[in-house]
């Protein structure tokens, strides 16, 4: 079994149980940001980052953990002896499947959660002391190919099955493309949107926005990555679908978009939950600009697909910038890669190919690739994904820099209701 899961989202629960203590908080929410902001006046930011490579923000895990504690007193006390447990994702779900024995997770989520030191691979005891968490309640951190445990076999597929590989979705999907060295680069379009590059042993710490987080471990091999975290990108086409009632499928999208020559001058800032990197701005506004009595449905999806192609390429050129590494292709996943025309903005903007490849769910297949190493399945030698299609430029630097551009004073405009 390999296991790949939304690495920020949080939940506590009762070690004698295994009952959670209250809800999960959700990677995407919000509702931590006045713990955030107390943390930054008393001038945490800092050592935060040279620590852990991250930024203070809602977004990660430390925050839900002291928010739960502070709804619930009691199940802080309960933390404080060791009575309550904490997990991302994975390591709730190897607690059940190994019948409540096993409490662990791997680097690439520990390093998700504000509370992990990147340089020494270990919980951090001074962030643990500075946010008040407990650090009894934190799992043990392993290797991301690993032979962790076997799963209970009194509870599920009749016999034990070997848990080999738990890991992020997004390095699991920097995996999964083959992004094995220094340099590669992949781009998923999911319900946000996700970069990272390679950056091999080499943590590169970023000054424009960008997060370094731990990669992968395989053995005692450690990769780095930058990133660049989008929060939302597919999930405005479903804002699109289910709120505005623009189209009933999203496979629609493609033909809409194609039907009209370009957006008539209409930009959408989709800043629902702020902005990520590399503005980190949780405080602009969601925002379609620039309508006319000329603009209909068409250019409105049209203009959703394409900031999709502008966030990302603000997360690459931040990349760039900071790596000094030369990006000469990008590889992509998710499920808006079926849109052909986004792919096809995103080569025109970027002025460089873009890979779609046959097997499109590369998060499920890094997992697999991962356990499948960790139990002698294959080697790293016979991994790869096949081309499905490449899309290359067909549209002017000139005139891509002149859309970028304006999508910039876009941002800027919303960035101003503050």
């Amino acid at each position: 079994i390999g296991i790949s899961n939304q690495r920020e989202t949080s939940v506590l629960w009762d070690a004698s149980t295994g009952l959670p203590v209250s809800p999960a908080i959700v990677w995407q929410s919000k509702q931590t940001k006045s713990i955030c902001d107390g943390w930054k006046k008393k001038g945490y930011e800092d050592i935060v980052k040279a620590k852990t490579g991250l930024r203070i923000d809602p977004y990660f895990s430390a925050s839900k953990i002291r928010f739960i504690f502070d709804q619930n007193p009691d199940v802080y006390e309960k933390a404080k002896k060791g009575e309550v447990l904490f997990g991302t994702m994975d390591s709730w779900i190897v607690w059940k499947l190994s019948g409540s024995l096993t409490h662990i997770t791997d680097v690439s989520n520990a390093s998700r959660t504000l509370l992990f030191n990147i340089h020494t691979l270990s919980w951090d005891d001074e962030l643990l002391e500075m946010f008040d968490i407990p650090k009894c309640i934190l799992p043990e951190v392993k290797p991301t190919s690993y032979a962790y445990c076997k799963t209970a076999s009194y509870h599920f597929f009749g016999k034990e099955v070997p848990i080999c590989s738990v890991v992020g979705d997004q390095q699991a999907a920097l995996f999964g493309q083959g992004c094995f060295g220094a340099g590669g680069i992949k781009n998923t379009y999911g319900t946000g949107g996700f970069m990272l590059m390679n950056t091999g042993k080499r943590i590169v710490e970023s000054k424009n926005g960008l997060l370094s987080t731990v990669a992968w471990q395989i053995g005692d091999q450690v990769d780095y990555a930058l990133e660049g975290s989008i929060f939302v990108s597919g999930s405005l086409m479903k804002w699109l679908r289910d709120q505005m009632q623009l189209f009933e499928n999203t496979k629609d999208t493609q033909v809409m978009a194609e039907s009209v020559e370009n957006t008539n001058g209409v930009y959408i800032v989709p800043a629902f939950v702020g902005l990520g990197a590399p503005y980190w701005d949780d405080a602009c506004q969601a925002s379609i600009l620039g309508l006319t009595f000329g603009a209909n449905k068409n250019h409105i999806v049209r203009a959703a697909l394409e900031s999709m192609a502008y966030q990302s390429k603000d997360v690459l050129e931040a990349m760039r910038q900071d790596s000094q590494i030369s990006i000469t292709s990008m590889k992509v996943d998710g499920g808006a890669c079926a849109n052909n025309f986004l792919l096809q903005f995103q080569s025109d903007l970027l002025q460089m190919p873009v890979q779609r490849f046959k097997t499109n769910e590369l998060t499920a297949l890094g997992a697999a690739y991962l356990a499948g190493l960790s139990c002698g399945y294959w080697t790293q030698d016979e991994l790869g994904v096949e081309l499905s299609k490449e899309f290359v430029p067909e549209k002017s630097k000139e005139e891509m820099d002149s859309l970028y551009s304006n999508w910039k004073k876009a941002v800027k405009t919303c960035q101003s209701y503050k």
